[in-house]
């Protein structure tokens, strides 16, 4: 069901000097740092089969699960989860594949929940009908219809 093969992510990112002159040396100079968020990772998950992905803080954990996702793409290595490779991020692997992070917040704290699902629907590209069902099956299921118009910031994750 899920097989990760040498699966590896590298960030490169432009450290920049400080001040002034800095940034100007910048323009015509960069230097870059390489961070591996996740290196060589390999494992395999049945269908059916419940795990448990655990580590220290910075150990790839994230990573891992959003280039499973196709949220990002991996530097090097290959997955496979459902038959799919998450990378190409086809609508069909989409369609089968949800993943839930904890710690950051998928919506956007300055609308509505509503505005923000619907915001959502257009970015991932879902039918309007199928969301509707969805949000309406969601909504009724967990009991917070009053909520829907409630700001974001306003939500508290520790509130039912």
């Amino acid at each position: 069901m899920i097989d990760v093969r040498h699966l590896t992510r590298v960030f490169r990112t432009y450290k920049k000097k400080p001040g002034f002159w800095g940034g100007v040396t910048g323009l015509f100079s960069r230097e870059f740092a390489e961070t591996r968020a996740a290196d060589d990772v390999s494992f395999a998950i049945a269908e059916g089969e419940f795990v448990g992905f655990l580590g220290p803080n910075g150990a790839g954990k994230t990573t891992t699960l959003k280039m499973l996702a196709g949220l990002i793409q991996p530097t090097s290595g290959q997955a496979r989860v459902a038959g799919f490779d998450p990378s190409r991020r086809e609508n069909a692997y989409r369609r089968i594949f949800a993943l839930v992070l904890g710690q950051k917040n998928q919506l956007w704290w300055d609308l509505p929940a509503s505005e923000s699902f619907t915001l959502l629907r257009a970015i991932y590209g879902l039918p309007a009908a199928d969301y509707r069902r969805t949000l309406e099956e969601l909504v009724e299921l967990l009991g917070v219809r009053d909520k829907l118009n409630v700001m974001v910031r306003e939500l508290s994750s520790a509130s039912a």
